[in-house]
């Protein structure tokens, strides 16, 4: 039996491999256990690390660090990759307003941190680290470390305080969640919004009537109007045609057009007659409209049209085809000429069905194409997301410069590359099973090596006689900001449960509870909004933690 325990025993790259995939493999299916119709799922990883650490059981320091930084990189760049393509629409669209509401989230905390700190006479460098447990935000702890080290002051203390408050803050963001969601009004946010979410471009019909755009071409059209609109299909005496920017429009002709919801009273005063006829179901079969055009789903493959914008490709003059919508991440997109697109996006044809056979050739279309990784792009991203971790920012007063780190770093590149990637034609473009094979992989060896190295001196810490003293301040720094602006940004702020979950977990930097969330919510806006708020959220949480020593000791 000496060749189990040198596989579980025996401190060296082997028995750190055995080990952390062991933890994982439990976690994962313990995690898939529901109690009162909850399961913790990735996050109970952290929990069987904890346990396997206060049983003794431990691996290399060094092969130990490797997979906790390795496994966080991994899993932040991976999601940066995936929220990426609709990552600065959804900023300029609310991202400021999230931000403040994450920001909120992160005041109220620092605001209980320093009240504890004079009530219960907890020294502030305990608070501190309570705080970053509490928070789930290592970066800001190892900020507060050197910060306490630059001042000649002992900082052990830091990381037993985050040790202990760190799994209630785990556990309390995702409790805050579900309270959220089933007495707070969360439910019923989340069905309302859903409903008007699930087909934000909308397709409808106009008779031109008003005289004022009689004879003008549909350039001179989109001109005159401030509404972002495609003409899919004009019909004139009893024909059907794709219309091009030169296309003259007479009284009478009618218009099939894609835009968004709300332009849609602007463009009936612009066009005159809207038809009422719903052309937003599911269930319209494109191809029976009329025997002449033919609506087809094209999915781009070729790497020559990764990073080209639609109105570069004049597909109307060369190939007599019309693109009304594109669908990247998701999220269906108004086909503007100005919109880049990217590899793996699919992308709804209009034209005659030779045409589109032609077309075809050139976008791709050859799904098997986007199964290959693409890992040169990858190991750059993360290369440069390292590289921007590392970036030393300096404040007045503040002696220890402030860094990304490897969490912030490499979400930002991760972002940067999944939006603008494809505009330098690098392919950034995984399946959404390769992007979720490489979120889940990071994220449980993060977690595994994290409770490994919290579970040595765990169990002794919480037996203290200050011990759960922490753990009840860690608790309400963790659950009461979560649950008050939750409410009022469900209440008052007029947000989807979607976002505000994605908006709390960001601002609590807890991707354990955001993959809870994601798992919850049916639609991507959680893992959207986490990443909006995210890197600004960590990078002042860290700031915080340094101007906490800087200014009270």
């Amino acid at each position: 039996m000496d060749w189990i325990s040198g596989l579980l025993v025996e401190q060296n790259s082997l028995q750190a491999v055995v080990v952390i995939l062991l933890i994982i493999a439990i976690g994962l299916g313990l995690g898939r256990v529901k109690i009162a119709g909850v399961s913790l799922g990735v996050t109970f990883v952290f929990f069987c690390g904890i346990l396997a650490g206060h049983l003794g059981l431990r691996i290399n320091q060094q092969m130990l660090q490797f997979a906790e930084n390795f496994g966080l990189i991994i899993f932040v760049y991976a999601l940066g990759l995936q929220v990426g393509p609709g990552f600065f629409n959804s900023f300029r669209k609310g991202g400021v307003k999230l931000n403040l509401w994450g920001l909120a989230v992160l005041f109220l905390g620092t605001l209980l941190t320093i009240l504890f700190s004079f009530i219960a006479h907890v020294s502030l460098p305990d608070m501190v680290g309570i705080m970053c447990g509490a928070t789930t935000n290592t970066p800001a702890l190892a900020a507060a470390q050197q910060t306490l080290e630059q001042m000649g002051i002992e900082s052990s203390s830091l990381a037993i305080g985050t040790a202990v408050t760190y799994p209630l803050g785990v556990v309390g963001v995702i409790i805050a969640l579900i309270v959220l969601a089933k007495f707070l009004g969360g439910k019923e946010n989340l069905q309302a919004v859903g409903k008007g979410e699930e087909n934000p471009v909308f397709i409808a019909t106009y008779v031109v009537s008003n005289p004022a755009i009689f004879g003008k071409t549909v350039r001179e059209v989109a001109r005159m109007s401030a509404s972002a609109f495609v003409i899919s299909r004009i019909w004139r005496n009893g024909t059907v045609s794709i219309p091009q920017s030169a296309t003259v429009l007479d009284e009478g002709d009618k218009l099939l057009v894609v835009t968004s919801e709300k332009e849609l009273e602007e463009l009936r005063i612009i066009f005159g007659k809207e038809e009422e006829r719903d052309w937003n179901r599911g269930d319209i079969d494109w191809n029976a409209i009329d025997s002449t055009l033919v609506s087809r789903v094209i999915v781009i493959t070729k790497r020559h049209i990764n990073g080209k914008t639609i109105g570069s490709l004049k597909l109307r003059n060369h190939y007599d085809v019309n693109i009304s919508r594109v669908f990247r991440a998701g999220v269906t997109l108004l086909a503007e000429p100005d919109l880049t697109l990217q590899m793996g996006d699919r992308i709804v044809v209009v034209g005659k069905e030779s045409d589109i056979n032609n077309l075809e050739t050139k976008f791709g279309n050859a799904v098997r194409n986007l199964n290959e990784p693409n890992l040169i792009s990858i190991c750059i991203g993360i290369i440069i997301g390292l590289a921007i971790g590392s970036i030393p920012i300096s404040f007045p007063g503040i002696s220890a410069p402030v860094r990304l780190g490897i969490a912030g770093g490499p979400i930002i590149a991760g972002i940067l590359m999944g939006s603008f990637g494809p505009r330098i034609h690098m392919v950034t473009y995984s399946t959404e099973s390769a992007n979720l094979m490489l979120r889940r992989l990071g994220l449980s060896m993060y977690l595994a090596c994290l409770g490994l190295s919290a579970g040595e001196h765990f169990f002794e810490t919480v037996v203290r006689p200050e011990g759960l003293l922490w753990i009840g301040l860690g608790f309400v720094i963790t659950i009461v900001p979560v649950l008050l602006v939750g409410w009022l940004a469900l209440k008052f702020g007029h947000l989807d449960l979607g976002s505000v979950t994605g908006m709390l977990c960001g601002s609590m930097a807890n991707p354990m509870a955001l993959t809870y969330a994601n798992d919850t919510i049916p639609n991507d806006n959680p893992a959207v909004t986490y990443a909006t708020v995210y890197p600004l959220s960590m990078f002042v949480r860290v700031l915080i933690a340094q101007l906490l020593l800087v200014l009270f000791l």
